[in-house]
Order: C-alpha cells, then sequence, then structure tokens
C-alpha cells in the first residue's frame, strides 16, 4: 500500500509539472528520421551509448604501471567509497572508469610523479530493469542487450486490460541519489507508429505501467453487463 501510494503521488505531481514535455531525456531517432539526420552523430553515440558507472559491491583491480608496490584490489563500500593505500578514501559509485581513474591518479599525485593507473573491473552487478504495475509479470530483469521501454515491457509479459498505456512513467537513476522521471503516451506512439518516443533503457530504469480508470470500478459493475461494456482499452 506504501509502495502504491508513492507511486501515485509521484505521478500527480509529475502530471502538475508537465512531464511529458521534459526535456531530460533523448530519444533514440528512427533510422532515416528528420530528427537523426538533424542530430550531430557525436550526439547520438553520446546518447545511445552509455559509459558503465562504478556502482556499489563492484570489485576493482587497481594497477600502478610504475609503482607496482600499490597495486590494489578494492571493493566499492556500501557508501560507494573505496579505500585507497596510502591515501584514504575516495567516492567511487556514479563513476565512469576514466572518470575514476583520473581521481586516483589525482590522489596519489601528492606521493608519487605523474602516477599512470589502469583500473580492471573484476565482478560487478549485472546491469537490470524493473517492470512494476499492471504488466503481465512485474519484475526485476538483466539488461542483456539494447532494449527500449515497449521492448521491455513485452519482456515482462506486455500490458494487461488494466493497464494504462497513455501514462506510462519512466523512473530513471540520477547523479546524487536522485530519481529523473518521465512521462509516456505509449498508446499515442503506437497508435501512430512513431517510435521516436521509443527510449533506450539503461541499467537501473523502472518502468511502472499504472492501472486505468476502467479496471478500478470493473468489480462494482453487474457481470452480467460487463458484456455490454466492452474492453475500452487505455482512458
Amino acid at each position: 500500500m506504501r509502495l502504491q501510494t508513492s507511486f501515485l503521488l509521484i505521478l500527480l505531481a509529475g502530471q502538475a509539472a508537465g512531464l511529458a514535455q521534459d526535456n531530460r531525456f533523448v530519444s533514440a531517432p528512427t533510422h532515416g528520421s528528420t530528427a537523426e539526420a538533424s542530430t550531430p552523430n557525436s550526439q547520438v553515440l553520446k546518447d545511445r551509448v552509455q559509459r558503465y558507472q562504478v556502482r556499489k559491491g563492484d570489485s576493482l583491480e587497481v594497477q600502478f604501471a610504475f609503482s607496482p608496490e600499490f597495486n590494489q584490489t578494492l571493493w566499492v563500500q556500501p557508501d560507494g567509497y573505496i579505500t585507497l593505500k596510502s591515501v584514504g578514501m575516495i567516492v567511487a559509485a556514479g563513476h565512469t572508469l576514466p572518470e575514476l581513474t583520473a581521481d586516483i591518479e589525482h590522489a596519489y599525485s601528492g606521493i608519487l610523479h605523474n602516477p599512470v593507473v589502469t583500473i580492471d573491473l573484476k565482478d560487478f552487478e549485472k546491469p537490470y530493469f524493473i517492470v512494476a504495475g499492471k504488466v503481465g509479470k512485474p519484475g526485476k530483469y538483466e539488461l542483456r542487450s539494447d532494449l527500449t521501454i515497449t521492448e521491455g515491457v513485452a519482456i515482462a509479459g506486455g500490458f494487461t486490460e488494466a493497464s494504462k498505456h497513455s501514462q506510462v512513467l519512466l523512473f530513471r537513476p540520477g547523479k546524487n541519489g536522485m530519481t529523473e522521471a518521465r512521462l509516456i503516451d505509449v498508446k499515442k506512439m503506437l497508435k501512430s507508429r512513431n517510435l521516436r518516443e521509443d527510449i533506450d533503457l539503461r541499467p537501473g530504469d523502472m518502468i511502472f505501467v499504472p492501472q486505468n480508470r476502467f479496471s478500478k470500478i470493473a468489480r462494482y459493475l453487474p457481470t452480467s453487463n460487463l458484456g455490454m461494456y466492452g474492453y475500452p482499452g487505455s482512458f
């Protein structure tokens, strides 16, 4: 009940703020579309290819090219920090490997001359996404390849008769523990056959499919009269 209440509050807040016009997420352009033609190739690559960000619980092997005595294997702690030999703690979670490499080189610059560091990701949590709400099989799924929102819903069993296709929510983990959200009209997108809004999923994303109004009142209607109403789809 608490989880459903939280989702309802987020949904209401999102609608009030006009999340449908929120441009924080960049839609994946379709091949041959005018949007793709007008978007620089570097920007398309940036939007579609996301570097892995270090997560809590990851195991890292840090090697120093000219100072092997500082080589070390580290675990990212629950608070997101790692403890470096002879240096101390620095934040690792949320950083890409190139960013973390630069941070470690900077941390050791006080005791080493121009340290050269390489990092190998030894153990990590497999990328995943979550689908909740009115779908066939809600749950947590591995993100093994490039997937979009509609593909993620399909993997989770697809929409049900209780689904509100026009107000699907995508929650995305942001920096500093913040979560971004976007409201997506999947019903309109599929009806128009325009998949520009079919956003690529990223690790940690959660798709929430709310319940439509008809399914909320259906249990109060006489069973013998349900046939005359038919299935109204999404409201």
